[in-house]
């Protein structure tokens, strides 16, 4: 049955004003004043009126980790866990009621150093009071990191005499070699083939709850960041099932397997197919900020002088990577913390532009946490996108003022530098590291106000309608899905979200508090609240 919702605050995010809007088979059938839209509708029209709610395109998602975030559903939470004692009582509670044996593995997820009342991230001597049977893997909430206990330091050999790996590190206790458990970046790889040999992954459970935290928030278009065989493969099951309740655009790796994946599962190949779709490749280049390992132009301070952290791959290989791309004629999206991985993108994809010749392919620049101005001039001039993680003011906006200084602590998720430069902006948060809260990302960009009351960059600050723009039509933009989603106009998806109160009509500092209680995915209401 067509609907006509009235009677409150409708932002269209375009040029158009409306007090009603029309849905028919799915799309929007008219927008404009309520007398024109009745007229349009038919005999049988449910009128919903919204007594003052807002009503507004729902949100688009453009970097997260969907099948990721149902897996760690699957885990022990450790994200409200303050100190090291609190750790090893959850992770012990866990191992406790999921009845995990030798055989298995206790994995918890979310625990922050920055935040643990000891300021350092656990050793394999804390993590040994869990266990010292069963393998214990706890993983920092950027995703960057992990601590073993000394079974799993055991079970993949790593001892006194196991080198780095190369865009890696092991951690080791200060007065010997010994290992202490700490694993960073592709070091974390040592301890996965234990992870994959004894994990036991309920795929069911996993696709029950991946996409629910996401309705919750309004967001009907996600992403699955670096898709591997497995993900694919649960999202593919779950597109012929007809289980997916939001479009999902995948991203496969493309220093992996991801050339072969684009080709095995070549009817989603940037097309949807029952809502799924592979949107082209993924590429990593550095780490993490609040972790100390994103590639930076000038030293982290703190350390010892000459710490800036490390990029995953040579020069070279990055532009064999990124000509790959754009030879196939492919978007890439690169995750780039530090400005050091920011300016090896922008190098290759020049570089690469210059070889095969431009193309609208419009490339994403993942994160942007420290990208400097004369780089965000440069992917103006080139169409690249910035996906920024504006949410780390917030969260971690303090932690960087104080491993980044003033100035480029206060420069962080520089969203105000690069709309004024021409760039395209929208936002993230990067799920399962913090929660898809859209609105929050907008009071982050609109406020810039740290977890100490701090404002982070007052001269970043952008616009209310700005930031909604980053969060709708701009997310559209990065998928290429602009004449479809991202707006109320005429003949899109009838992808909608109605809010407690409008965005534009709260003080700034209240946004936040604004409160999501329908989504609606092409007419039909897939959550209320």
């Amino acid at each position: 049955m067509d609907k006509i919702y009235y009677n409150g605050k409708i932002i269209t995010m375009s040029n158009q004003k409306a007090e009603a809007v029309l849905i028919k088979d799915g799309r929007i059938q008219k927008a404009g004043d309520l007398k024109s839209v009745e007229r349009e509708a038919g005999y049988e029209v449910e009128r919903v009126d919204l007594q003052g709610r807002c009503l507004m395109p729902s949100f688009i998602d453009t970097h997260s980790h969907i099948v990721l975030n149902g897996q760690m559903s699957l885990f022990a939470n450790l994200s409200d866990c303050r100190n090291f004692n609190e750790i090893i009582l959850e992770m012990k509670n866990y191992i406790r009621q999921h009845k995990i044996t030798e055989k298995g593995i206790a994995v918890g997820y979310g625990y922050d150093h920055n935040f643990l009342e000891e300021q350092r991230h656990p050793d394999k001597r804390i993590l040994d009071q869990v266990s010292r049977q069963i393998p214990v893997v706890i993983l920092h909430v950027s995703g960057h990191l992990e601590c073993v206990n000394s079974v799993v330091l055991e079970l993949c050999k790593v001892d006194e005499g196991t080198k780095d790996p190369k865009g890696g590190r092991i951690g080791r206790f200060p007065e010997s070699r010994e290992p202490d458990g700490y694993l960073e970046e592709a070091g974390m790889a040592l301890a996965g083939k234990v992870m994959e040999e004894r994990l036991s992954m309920d795929e069911d459970a996993i696709m029950e709850e991946m996409q629910n935290i996401y309705l919750q928030n309004g967001i009907t278009t996600v992403q699955d960041g670096a898709s591997d065989r497995r993900n694919l493969g649960i999202l593919k099951k779950m597109a012929d099932q007809g289980t997916l309740k939001v479009d999902v655009v995948a991203y496969p790796v493309i220093t992996g397997d991801g050339k072969t994946l684009i080709e095995e599962f070549g009817d989603y190949d940037r097309r949807y197919r029952n809502r799924l779709k592979i949107g082209g490749y993924k590429i990593i280049l550095d780490g993490s900020p609040q972790g100390r390992s994103a590639w930076l132009s000038k030293p982290y301070l703190g350390g010892e002088g000459t710490e800036n952290g490390y990029p995953y791959w040579e020069d070279e290989a990055v532009k064999g990577f990124v000509s790959q791309a754009v030879k196939e004629g492919r978007q890439i999206l690169a995750h780039c913390n530090g400005d050091g991985a920011s300016e090896q993108f922008l190098n290759a994809y020049e570089a690469a532009v210059a070889e095969e010749g431009k193309e609208e392919l419009r490339p994403v620049m993942i994160h942007c946490q420290t990208v400097r101005k004369d780089q965000l001039e440069r992917m103006a001039k080139m169409g690249m996108i910035a996906s920024m993680f504006v949410g780390h003011v917030w969260y971690w906006g303090d932690v960087h003022r104080k491993n980044l200084g003033e100035e480029r602590g206060n420069s962080i998720s520089p969203a105000r530098d690069a709309i004024d430069q021409g760039v395209i902006v929208n936002f993230h948060q990067d799920t399962p590291v913090t929660k898809p809260d859209m609105l929050h990302s907008v009071w982050c960009s609109v406020n810039r106000v740290s977890l100490s009351g701090r404002v982070i960059g007052e001269n970043q600050k952008i616009s209310v309608y700005e930031a909604l723009k980053a969060v709708t039509i701009y997310g559209a933009y990065e998928y290429f899905e602009e004449d479809e989603k991202g707006s109320i106009e005429e003949g899109k998806k009838a992808d909608l979200v109605i809010l407690s109160q409008s965005p534009l009509e709260v003080e700034p500092d209240k946004i936040k508090e604004i409160q999501v209680l329908e989504t609606i995915k092409e007419g039909k209401v897939v959550y209320k609240k």
